[in-house]
C-alpha cells in the first residue's frame, strides 16, 4: 500500500499502514482529526500544526510520520 500523504499546509502526516498497530493513540488524542471510519480518515486541517506534531510523536508503531512541506 505504500505510504498516504495528508497535507495541512504547513506539514503533511504520513500514515504507514503496514506499520500501523491499531493502538488507537491518535484516536483518543486527536478524535477531530482521526477518525476510522471516515474517509480519509485522517484531516489535519482540524488541529493546529502543534498540537499534531506532538501527537505523531506519541505514536508507539512510528506509522505515523510528518514531512515538512516546502514553502
Amino acid at each position: 500500500m505504500g505510504t498516504i500523504k495528508y497535507p495541512n499546509g504547513e506539514i503533511t502526516i504520513l500514515w504507514k499502514p503496514e506499520r500501523c498497530i491499531h493502538s488507537a493513540v491518535c484516536v483518543r488524542t486527536l478524535p477531530d482529526v482521526y477518525d476510522p471510519g471516515r474517509r480519509p480518515w485522517i484531516c489535519p486541517e482540524k488541529a493546529t500544526t502543534r498540537e499534531l506534531t506532538d501527537q505523531i510523536a506519541t505514536c508507539p508503531s512510528g506509522a505515523l510520520s510528518i514531512e515538512e512541506q516546502e514553502l
